[in-house]
């Protein structure tokens, strides 16, 4: 009973909210995994669904979903978060190795690049979130005598809160190159609060530094919330997306990052759909078509 009551416990930061949506995305790596084409692998990924009350029950290969690749939650929606994983992994490695000394994940849920991917010596990995997720996180890979691949630092704090303390208190060195993430984040932050965040970045960032992120650009998410995606997620596992998001008007954050020397290109899911013949394509009243995502770098003198 003891076991019962911890694992509930450290379940409460990624069992309701925006916490759940963690486990949406994990239970998406998990299908994309053991999916033949697969673009990004993730073998801790099923045991964080399989940990957690909300989401027991929760398919973890595509061949669990009886309408398979045809289900909009679990076929094309899971497909844009194994794209963005492999998209994003790609990212954070070419930065480490041209150079970023320091990664950071803002927001950074059950991401377990720290243990999957195949890092530089020497390189470090900070991961800032709620102390409550990341507790979760650590009692699921502990559990499994998961091994990080680099050295991982977790910095437990909301980031509403100071984190700029705490990420410096852990280590990070604001002089050395970074590269930052920023994943499935800053759609549900109001927009003032993903404008300090950008500027914070800004300011802890040397030249050679780097920074991905994921925006919407709808003006009125509402419009799409008879979309597929948003309907089969709702109905099948219980999470109103919309409710989620800030309904507010978005900031220009790659034109803000641009204004202040950063180099930043912006691009659609489908672009990379496209590069690795693999990922959601545009349809009718698309829930992904306001997507984009970002990446910026600060150029050396």
């Amino acid at each position: 009973m003891a076991g019962t009551a911890q694992q509930h416990t450290d379940a409460e930061g990624v069992g309701g909210g925006v916490g759940v949506t963690a486990l949406l995305v994990a239970a998406a790596r998990a299908i994309e995994t053991h999916r033949h084409d697969s673009l990004a692998h993730d073998v801790y990924a099923e045991h964080f669904v399989r940990a957690a009350p909300a989401c027991a029950d929760w398919p973890v290969r595509i061949q669990q979903v009886p309408d398979g690749d045809g289900n909009p939650l679990w076929g094309r929606f899971a497909r844009y978060f194994g794209l963005r994983t492999r998209v994003l992994d790609d990212f954070l490695l070419r930065s480490v190795r041209t150079g970023a000394r320091q990664v950071v994940l803002l927001g950074a849920g059950l991401d377990t690049r720290a243990f999957r991917l195949d890092w530089p010596p020497d390189r470090v990995v900070f991961e800032i979130d709620r102390a409550a997720v990341l507790a979760f996180k650590h009692q699921v890979l502990t559990s499994l005598s998961a091994t990080p691949k680099v050295k991982r630092v977790p910095v437990p704090v909301d980031l509403r809160a100071d984190w700029v303390t705490e990420l410096t208190t852990a280590g990070f060195t604001p002089a050395a190159p970074s590269v930052w993430l920023a994943e499935g984040l800053l759609f549900y932050l109001p927009s003032p609060t993903e404008t300090h965040l950008i500027d914070t970045v800004d300011r802890l960032t040397t030249e050679g530094s780097a920074l991905a992120f994921e925006a919407k650009l709808e003006k009125d998410l509402l419009e799409y919330r008879d979309s597929s995606i948003y309907t089969a997620t709702r109905e099948q596992i219980g999470i109103d997306l919309l409710r989620l998001f800030d309904k507010g008007p978005r900031p220009d954050s790659a034109g803000n990052l641009a204004a202040k020397g950063w180099s930043t290109s912006v691009h659609t899911p489908f672009d990379f759909t496209h590069q690795h013949g693999r990922g959601p394509l545009p349809e009718p009243n698309d829930a992904l078509e306001g997507n984009r995502w970002v990446f910026a770098h600060k150029p050396r003198p």
